[in-house]
Parts: C-alpha cells; structure tokens; sequence
C-alpha cells in the first residue's frame, strides 16, 4: 500500500526558511560590523557555533511528545526562578546589570530561559477548567506569576527585559478572554505611571482619560474610586521607582523624552543609528561598505543595533525583508494559535509570539528612534548565544505544534 506523504504536512517549512533567512542576514551584518573590530574578532564564528547548536535544539524539541511542554511546564517556571535568584548572587556583572552566569568566554542570560519558564508556566495556570479570568483572585494570580520573575529581572537592573515579561503577561491575558475592564484595571496603572513621566500636565490629562473610563465602566461606586486611587497611587510613587533605576537607564528615559538633550552621551547611538538608516537609502550602500558600519560609528552594533548596519548596508529593500520575514513568522504563530481548541497550546503560542513581537517592536522602535534605547535584541539577527538558544527552542515549540496540529484542531 501507498502511502502518499508530504513534508509540508508535517515540517512548516515557510516558518523554517523564514528563521534561516533571517539567520543568515544576521551573519552577514555581523560579520560586517564586526570585520575591523579587534575587541569583537570571533563573535562571527561564535554565532555560527550558537546557530548550528540551536538547529540541534530546535530539532530535538521538534520531536518531542507535544504533552511533554504541559509536564515540563511547572518545574521549568520554578527553575527559572531559582536561576534568576542564584545569578543576582553569583552573576557576573557587565553593564551595570547582574544578569549573567560566566563560563569561560562564554556567558548565559538566566531572563533568556525565564521566557520560556513564564510563557508555559502562565499558560499551565489559565488554561486550568477552574480558572475564570474575570475573577479578581485569578487575575491577581496570573499576574503574581509573570510579575514575580519581572521583579527579579529588574533587581539585576534589566529594564529593557522587564518590558517584554509586562507585555507577555497582558497579551496572554488578552488571549485568555479577559474582559475590557479588567484589561483596563491591569494597564491603567502603567499608563498613568509612564505619563508621569512627561511631566505634570500630562499625568493630569491622563488620570481624567482614567475618570472617564471609569464613569463610562458604570461600576460601583466604591469599586471605581478604589481604582482611581491605584492609578493615583501608581503615578505619585513613579518617581520613586525612577530613582531606583541606574543612572545610564535614567539618561535612556530622559534621551527619549529629549532626545537633543545628551546628544554625546545617552543619545549617541540613537542619534547614529537614524544616520546609518537614512544614508543607506532603496538599495544600501552594499556589503561591507557601510560608513557608520565600518568606521564603527555605533559602539557594539552587532548586538541590539544590528538593524542599522542592515538599513545602511542592504538599504530600504534589505530592511523591509527583514520586516516581511517577520510579519510572517507571525502571521504563522497566529494561525496555528487560533486553529487548536486546547487552550494551553494556543496560550502558550501567543505567548512565544509575543516575546517575539515585543523583541521586534522594541528593538526597531529603538533603532529609528522611537522607543528609549533599552537593550532589546533582534531575534535571530543580533549577536548572542542565550537568546539564540531560547529562541530556537521557542520556535521548536511552534514547529512541533504544527507537526501535530491534526489532534488538537
């Protein structure tokens, strides 16, 4: 008998070629920004290293039993904790920030694995037949488990990361079904509190958006004070968390809301990221022949600024592929997402599709100047071995629910 057998059936191979193309469009821009750089020689070969170990990652999740991901789901999120907790003792420090464990010359970001840690430890909880996301108990759980890793996060200090965590938990909660209010009650605070930041009048116009909403809500009466009293709390105390932060996070946040303010300091690389863009113009200035890129305008660009040296090099045509390549590896995350009725496969894809998404959004928002500088990579793209790793088994994860997408639709 016949068996009529399709690799696409069971391998997504516009989800793999997508990642490898993007893979490879990394190489090539750190291999550029890394040429005359002789504090950088062997970053290449160690990407390729790190690349060749994640394909071997990616396939041994690949194949895993998709059940394995709900057994492994508790215990990965109480490791990554105890990680986190070890590394603000014995972490190496580089930056300011307590975030590494050193090996030699290599090095491991414990919040790297923490993605995976949280995505499938909240995705185990809400998809629990208890769970009601529109009670309040269960609300507060769910955000006592993604917040409790971003406190650790953030005593290393890693803000830039401490962001991605936040917008992994409320795109989860959005997926689960949460409520508009109950939507509102979890991010009003955070609006309030980054609106105090701009000054006076504009925490004042934003509290009275929170009034309307409230009176809009027509809850009781003194349900919706006890919130105006949250977001009031959240934006008079902003300062203080202002100053818990490190002076270098400080300078990013003012950078932003001033961008000519430390135009050779804390703006620096913003300021020469947009020249490295802007001058690479439809097609770039082609290979190795980058300005900004060569003459190493833009201190370590081949880690959260890899996309200038792409925009400078490979210009508008390269830059947009690399945005295409994206859109559709999201594209595929959703539709896989939204087929499955098991409700922990389908929170834990949404919630890998977000540490994607944010990644990008944040690191190309930083790039063109739009978004504070805060240290977010490019998936696939920039240098780095942890989050290449993670990444990697990030996306096993979605290959190999795909693989057996058939039991679960």
């Amino acid at each position: 008998m016949r068996i009529d057998y399709k690799l696409e059936d069971k391998f997504d191979l516009g989800l793999f070629f997508s990642f490898l193309i993007l893979f490879i469009i990394g190489l090539a821009a750190i291999y550029s920004s890394t040429l005359r750089n002789h504090a950088a020689s062997g970053n290449f070969e160690k990407q390729v290293f790190w690349g060749l170990t994640g394909l071997f990652v990616f396939f041994i999740v690949y194949y895993l039993p998709t059940t394995a991901f709900r057994r492994i789901a508790v215990p990965s999120y109480l490791l990554s904790l105890f990680f986190l907790i070890i590394v603000l003792v014995i972490g190496r420090r580089i930056y300011g920030q307590r975030s590494w464990f050193g090996f030699g010359s290599f090095g491991f970001q414990p919040s790297e694995f923490a993605k995976i840690g949280t995505i499938l430890g909240l995705a185990y909880f809400m998809s629990r037949k208890n769970v009601n996301i529109e009670t309040f108990k269960d609300i507060f759980i769910s955000l006592g488990i993604g917040l409790l890793p971003v406190g650790l996060i953030f005593l290393q200090p890693d803000m830039g990361t401490s962001f991605v965590f936040f917008a992994l938990i409320l795109i989860m909660l959005f997926w689960k079904g949460i409520s508009l209010f109950g939507l509102f009650v979890v991010l009003s605070p955070a609006i309030v509190a980054l609106s105090s930041l701009f000054g006076p009048l504009y925490f004042v116009f934003t509290m009275l958006l929170v009034l309307v909403a409230l009176i809009l809500f027509k809850k009781d009466i003194f349900f919706s004070g006890a919130i105006l009293a949250l977001n009031l709390g959240a934006g008079f105390f902003t300062d203080y968390m202002y100053r818990a932060l490190s002076p270098h996070q400080q300078k990013r946040i003012l950078t932003f809301i001033n961008p000519g303010s430390d135009p050779l300091g804390s703006g620096y690389n913003a300021i020469q990221a947009k020249v490295a863009i802007g001058s690479g113009g439809l097609f770039g200035k082609g290979f190795l022949a980058g300005n900004q890129t060569q003459l190493q305008y833009i201190p370590e660009q081949w880690t959260d600024f890899i996309y200038c040296v792409i925009g400078e090099e490979f210009g508008f045509i390269g830059s947009f592929i690399v945005l295409m390549l994206f859109l559709y590896i999201f594209l595929r995350i959703i539709k896989i997402a939204s087929l499955t009725k098991d409700e922990f496969i389908s929170l834990t894809l949404v919630g890998i599709l977000s540490v994607y998404f944010i990644h990008v959004l944040i690191n190309i928002g930083m790039v063109t100047g739009l978004i504070p500088v805060i240290g977010i990579p490019l998936p696939f793209v920039s240098y780095g071995g942890s989050s290449l790793l993670v990444n990697m088994f990030m996306l096993g994860i979605v290959a190999n629910i795909y693989r057996t997408r058939k039991n679960y639709i």
